[in-house]
């Protein structure tokens, strides 16, 4: 469904993404590992076309996301976003519905409101949390909701950038387990960037390891741990010592 060939981006002398290849299949959960700085985020910002890659091709069910037409071909989106992204000065069912009440995807405000509501059902939050403010929800709330808000227009591919960040392991665990649970539900194309090697085995259908503007390796979860590749295995084992130099 994503395929990626020989993707470069650089920022000035600093050469970011050096020849990527990828492919993601339809409906299978690919998460992309790699150290801070790697430039997983560039590649996922590449696939939306938020930033523009210098060669190389990026396609989107064949055809080319830099000239697709932008509003139908984000509507094909959802995400969650590191932060959580939450804008404070709306409540929560408008953060969750902030698609449905604006654009190609506009709902009249009451219909808007019931799916928020569902959605936030769906990720195991109780509908009073609607009218409250994302100032007044933990942190762990913040994150369901949006996940709430990256669902909550049915997309076909979800995007989660480092999911996990800033939980404890138990609500990492819990939100591990919702978007295994939803993405598997809706059928959705998923892509993942993380270090987190729980969330990975948690929700990976397959992985890929970015290290040095490449895809290092890349195979299915289960092969992982038995991938034979120096770079991968130190990684997901945490070794101070190996290929990877430690930034000191």
């Amino acid at each position: 469904m994503i395929r990626l060939e020989g993707v470069h981006k650089a920022f000035g002398s600093n050469r970011v993404l050096r020849g990527v290849d990828l492919e993601i299949a339809k409906g299978t959960s690919m998460v992309i590992i790699g150290g801070s700085g790697t430039g997983k985020s560039v590649l996922l910002k590449s696939v939306l076309g938020l930033v523009r890659h210098d060669s190389g091709t990026i396609t989107l069910d064949g055809q080319d996301v830099t000239t697709a037409e932008r509003d139908a071909f984000l509507a094909r989106f959802g995400m969650l976003f590191q932060g959580g992204a939450l804008f404070d000065s709306l409540p929560v069912w408008q953060n969750v519905a902030f698609r449905l009440l604006r654009g190609s995807l506009k709902r009249p405000k009451a219909e808007a409101r019931e799916i928020a509501i569902e959605k936030l059902r769906r990720v195991g939050l109780k509908p009073d949390v609607a009218d409250l403010y994302p100032a007044e929800l933990s942190g762990g709330m913040q994150k369901r909701v949006g996940l709430a808000r990256a669902i909550a227009a049915e997309p076909e591919i979800i995007f989660f950038d480092e999911p996990t960040t800033g939980l404890d392991p138990i609500m990492s665990g819990v939100i591990n387990a919702l978007i295994r649970e939803i993405v598997t539900e809706m059928g959705a194309t998923a892509m993942t960037i993380t270090h987190d090697m729980t969330s990975v085995r948690a929700i990976a259908d397959n992985v890929a390891m970015l290290h040095g503007g490449v895809i290092q390796w890349a195979g299915p979860v289960a092969q992982m741990d038995a991938s034979g590749d120096p770079h991968l295995d130190q990684f997901i084992h945490g070794r101070a010592e190996g290929p990877i130099e430690a930034v000191r």
